[in-house]
Parts: C-alpha cells; structure tokens; sequence
C-alpha cells in the first residue's frame, strides 16, 4: 500500500484556516517589517527547561483563543489563511469572468467555485443530483448486482466498502500496480466502533442518532429510518472488527499481499475478482495487492450473510453522507452538527466561500494552483529553498557517516539512497491536463462527480504505463510537505514557503529553525521506522543487516516510550507507536538543521539579535512553528486517528533530547523537561 508521509495531518489540519484576530503575533503579510521573534509572544514567567512551549508561546496561546469555525489555530493556520485570502481573491476573479471560452483554465475555476456558491440552487435541486445513483442502488437485486454496483460508484470517484487505487508496486515502483484497502466505515476507524474510553462511547451513542437522521432527510419515516440506522450500524460493526488498526498500518510488510486474480478468489469466496476488476474497467492485470485480506474475507461472507436490502440501505447512507457538504442545507448541518460540532469541537461552520474553495482545490487543484503561483510565488524563494535543502542533505551525509551504531555496508546504502533524493519545490514543472473535464456553472454536486470520475479515470489510464515521477501529491497553495517512499523524494508545495517557516529577510536562525527543520523531518522520513525499509530505488527492500536492524529498533523504541509516558488528556496517553515516525523525523530534522546551522556565519558567532544568542533564536523559531491551540474534542480525537503528536510535544520532546537545548537556556536536572544524558535519544 502506498505510504506518503507528511509534515502534519491531512484533512484535519490543511482544511483549517480562520479568520481569527491574531491578536498577539506577527501577520505573514508584512514579513519585511515584522520582529520574527516576538518577545510580546512569550511567556518569560515560565522557565525554559519547565515548558518550553509555553516560555516561547505562552502569550501568544493566551491572545489567540480558537475561532468558532476552529479546531485548532496555530501558525499552520495563520499561513494558511493568508494562502485562503489569496485563492479568494483568485476565485471571486475567476467567477467574475463572464463569457469565459469554454473548456478554458478560468472558465474551469470559475463555473466551480460558482457553482459551489448558489446556495439558493443547491437548496432547491435537494439531492435529485443523486437519483440516478439511489435508482441503480433501489435496482440491485443479488450480490453480483451490489458487487457490481459498488465498482461503478468507484468509477464515479465515491468509493463506497473499500478503498481502490492505482500507484506504483512496493517491491517494483516502475510498475504500477492495483491496490485495494479496507474502508466502508462511517467513523474514523475501528477504534471509534470498540474503544471503552468516556469520549468515544458518547461519539458512538451521537453517531447511532445520526444515521436515522440522515435517512429521514432522504425520506424515510422515523420509526423505519430507526430500524435501518441500527441495521446499518450493525454492518458496519462487523467491518470494524475486520479492519486493521492504525498502528498495524505502520508495518508496509503487513501491507503488502499481491495475489494473483485466482488466489484473491480463493481468500474471498463469492467476491468474483474477475468481474469487478471489469466493473471498475480495469483490464489486463493478472494481479493485486490488497492491504487487509482479512477484511475482504469479511466482505465476502458479509455479501452471503447480510440481506441485500440492508446493503441497499447501506450505499444510499453512505453516498449521501459522503456527499452531504455538497447537497442542500438541512444534509450539510446535518453532517456538520455530528461530524464537526460532536466529534471534533468545532462551534460553527466556516464561511461557505473557504468551504467551495478547499472543494475546488482539493478537485481542481492543479488548475487553481497555475493561478496561485503566477500571482503569489516568487522564483528567487525556489532559488534559496533548493540552497538550504543541499545543505541539510549535505549534513545529514556527514551525520550517517559518523553514526557509531551502523555499519560501514549500510552506512554506503544509507548514502546512495539520501544523495538520490528528488526534490520538488514550489509547484510541478508539468500541470495536469484537464482538457477532457467538463465544468459547468449551475450543477455544484455534477462538477463535484465530473471531477471525481476525471481523477479516476487519470489514475486508471496509469496502468500499463511507466510511473510518472514527476506527479505531485499535494497542490501548489498547501501548507504542508511530505516524502514519498515510493518516489524517494521530498516535496514542499509554494504554500509552506513563507513565514513562519521562511522568510527570505530572515536570519539563519530563523530559517533553519523554521523550514530547515521541515526539511530535515521530510529528509528524516525516508529513514524512519517506515521510511528505512524502502531503498534507493524506492522499493520496499531490506537492504540494513540485521545487527544495525536491531540497533534501529532499539533507538526508535526510546522515543516510543518516551511519548508512551505522557499524558495527553483525560487519561489519555500519547501513542509512541502511532507516532513513531513524526516523532523521529521531528528529531532528526531538528538536529539536522540545527547541525547545518552551525555552519553558517550566524551558527558560529555568538552575536545576540533582540537579546537572544542565535542559538536561542534556532530553538525560538522552531518552537513558534508549533505553537496552537486545540480543543480537547479535536486533541482526544487525533489521539485515536493522527501519526503526528500534539503540537505541544513536538515542541519540547525533540529539544528535551538535544544537548545544543539544554546549554542554550541553562536547563538544569530540577527542571521539568529534563532528561539525563543516557535517557536522551539520539537516532540520525
């Protein structure tokens, strides 16, 4: 299965901006004139060595209280806003083109984001965009006919059951290859449907309400929509149970189960490889990998055991639950009331404009993106993030070679597989073609299905070919990064470039605590607990002997435990093994920038800026690039689902292991975050 690793969490943290006072920080809009390390931010109350979160953060946390339509409100958000700011203007311009050329990028981003926008329209049509769907569902009558059904909602990029796609084969990535996962849940996962804990059993109760409150919006009465609800609910139980968790996930070997089309028919009678392969217009392969066997064997005996009717009430749920943001009013509250307010914390909904707009890019993003980055990139900010990019690399080659845990053989392999690095900056240097994909300025749930059926359609004429390296996966306006296994390689889109990650008039200090230990994380994740077992070449391959193997493991293992200790909330305790990975790219790719640092001019002086030694000032900026606020529905609810810590922990776990830390701010043994020196890990 695919692994693609990032800086932080996908939907629930790239989908949060806000437009929230910044109260006690600086605005990424007037970088020139700012005071990059605001004194008026921290709270100097607090000693460094108790809270180092805090001392750096403690009255900007104070002053930047979250907004109602938040989570969570950090300084991802904050630059994310202003990237929000920028596409609006972009898409209220586009939308204002009247008489675009059809088929034209402007006409393409226009008609989408109007069409998002006529609320008055969606409320009207209701969800009659979907009759045709609910008539094939209402149609089925045999398992082959759901089975079949199932395959042409996934050609419509729904995806209802399981999770299907096409990307390049773990142990061969010239060739791609299809994968299929578990999925089908209407919670986040397993976790959700069998965990004990206060929280997540009120989550289960609010969610057993939920469904027969959708099933009424879509016409049925209440004593029947009640029956249904726990008949759907019960099903979805047994696909749980069935489901791997998060941390087994962890492992890509467990992962990887390529069959032929014959034997997947053996492990999962009556699933008819052969024809759903067809359905889903795949052609000529005569083999897949399927991440969870078990829950497909599960899936089979489901389509004996399970009435067809309660199927039928299941895909029509779960195709109006999944497209309830783009229906009318009374669907979109609906799923909002429980999946934002009762799951997640969150007060109220976002404007309606940052909602379409985070539709279209996530639809249309390479279109948008060519727009962003024409207006809102500047090429010399490609030209010195490539510059501190060879630097980290060049560091974390000196690093390997001096590790006094692993042996010259795989030290050489480590090499050849960093110095193979592809490093994509800013934006693709090839945009997709979207030619063949019809918008139109009136239908907002046909674009949302046009633009799903085109992606699948993209990632199925894949097949047969060679993989396409030069494909991005994540569009130019996003606030992340991420490191692909399969690829070897490193991404950070244009929408990170800015402060408080980067700042082209910002000292080292600054930038190396900032973006360059983002960089050095990505870098970090091509050799963490995941990220090791892929070579050079990208493919999964053990190429450590077994002793530097073990010595890994053992050093990883201290950070897991490390994390294993705290308490988050409630009793709630971190999860090391979720966040293994995060954890030690966190504390790699701070000792790594912090190392490059050291090579500068500024790393090596002793010259205080605004009273701070640089060192100080290193340590300062990557505390600030963490700083947030989160509500204790959202922080109870990453705890379960997210590999990346709290923001607080990754704030003062990596430093709490650094020696640079502890001499920088006099932390001593009394202090809190305190470690002795042979309780500190030290990985790469």
């Amino acid at each position: 299965m695919q692994l693609r690793q990032t800086l932080l969490a996908g939907a629930a943290v790239l989908a949060l901006a806000s437009c929230g006072q910044n109260k006690g920080g600086d605005s990424a809009a007037d970088a020139g004139s700012r005071n990059l390390l605001n004194r008026a931010n921290m709270d100097t109350t607090v000693s460094p060595g108790d809270n180092f979160n805090l001392y750096a953060n403690g009255t900007w946390l104070k002053n930047n209280p979250i907004p109602k339509s938040k989570t969570r409100w950090g300084s991802f958000n904050e630059l994310q806003e202003n990237n929000y700011n920028a596409l609006h203007t972009l898409l209220d311009s586009a939308a204002g083109v009247v008489n675009a050329k059809a088929g034209s990028n402007i006409q393409k981003v226009g008609d989408f984001y109007r069409s998002g926008m006529d609320s008055t329209m969606i409320d009207k049509v209701g969800i009659a965009s979907l009759n045709d769907i609910i008539t094939r569902i209402n149609n089925v009558r045999d398992a082959n006919d759901l089975i079949n059904e199932i395959a042409t909602e996934h050609t419509q990029g729904i995806g209802p059951l399981f999770s299907f796609g096409i990307s390049p084969d773990d142990k061969n990535v010239t060739k791609e290859i299809c994968q299929f996962g578990q999925g089908g849940l209407g919670m986040p996962g397993r976790e959700y449907y069998y965990d004990k804990d206060e929280r997540t059993v009120k989550i289960r109760e609010a969610y057993k309400v939920y469904i027969p409150k959708m099933l009424v919006l879509m016409g049925e009465d209440s004593v029947t929509a009640k029956k249904d609800a726990a008949d759907i609910y019960n099903l979805e139980m047994m696909l749980a149970g069935a489901s791997m968790t998060r941390v087994e996930m962890r492992d890509p070997y467990k992962l990887y189960n390529k069959f032929s089309i014959a034997e997947i028919d053996k492990v999962t009678p009556g699933l008819e490889w052969k024809s759903l392969l067809t359905n889903l217009k795949v052609n000529g392969q005569d083999s897949v990998i399927v991440g969870m066997p078990k829950f497909f064997t599960e899936v089979s005996k489901d389509m004996k055991s399970v009435s067809i009717e309660t199927w039928k009430k299941y895909l029509k749920f779960h195709l109006v639950n999944d497209l309830s943001r783009y229906l009318s009013s009374a669907f979109d509250t609906t799923h909002f009331d429980f999946y934002g307010r009762t799951m997640h914390g969150q007060q109220e909904q976002e404007p309606r404009w940052k909602r379409i707009m985070q539709v279209v890019d996530g639809s249309i993003g390479e279109l948008l993106g060519q727009m962003y980055v024409d207006k809102n990139f500047k090429p010399e900010a490609k030209k010195r993030m490539l510059e501190l990019v060879n630097n980290l690399q060049q560091t974390y080659a000196e690093r390997i070679k001096k590790l006094d845990w692993m042996t010259d053989v795989t030290k050489q392999k480590a090499l050849t597989k960093l110095n193979g690095f592809m490093k994509k900056i800013g934006y693709p240097d090839k945009w997709k073609d979207y030619s063949s994909l019809t918008i139109v300025g009136n239908d907002y749930v046909k674009n949302v299905i046009a633009s799903a059926t085109f992606e699948y359609n993209f990632e199925l004429n894949k097949l047969g070919k060679p993989v396409d390296r030069t494909e991005w996966g994540m569009t130019p306006p996003t606030v992340n990064a991420y490191y692909n296994p399969a690829f070897n390689e490193i991404v950070f889109p244009a929408g990170i470039l800015q402060y408080p990650f980067f700042d082209g008039a910002a000292d080292d200090a600054v930038n190396y605590g900032g973006i360059g230990a983002v960089i050095g994380h990505e870098m970090t994740h091509g050799f963490d607990d995941q990220g090791r077992l892929y070579n050079a070449e990208g493919n999964l391959s053990n190429w450590w002997t077994p002793a530097d193997s073990a010595n890994f493991t053992n050093k990883a293992n201290m950070v897991v435990a490390q994390f294993n200790k705290i308490v988050v909330i409630d009793t709630n305790h971190a999860n090391g093994s979720l966040t293994e990975g995060e954890n030690l790219a966190d504390l790699g790719g701070l000792n790594i920038a912090y190392e490059a640092f050291k090579k500068t001019k500024q790393g090596q002086g002793n010259e205080k800026i605004d009273g701070f030694t640089p060192d100080q000032r290193f340590f300062l900026s990557w505390a600030q690039v963490w700083r947030a606020n989160t509500r204790p529905e959202e922080l109870a609810a990453r705890l379960k689902t997210d590999p990346h810590s709290p923001s607080e922990l990754r704030c003062n776990e990596p430093v709490s292991n650094m020696e640079a830390w502890y001499k920088a701010f006099n932390v001593k043994p009394t202090d809190k975050l305190y470690r002795p020196e042979n309780e500190r890990a030290r990985v790469w």
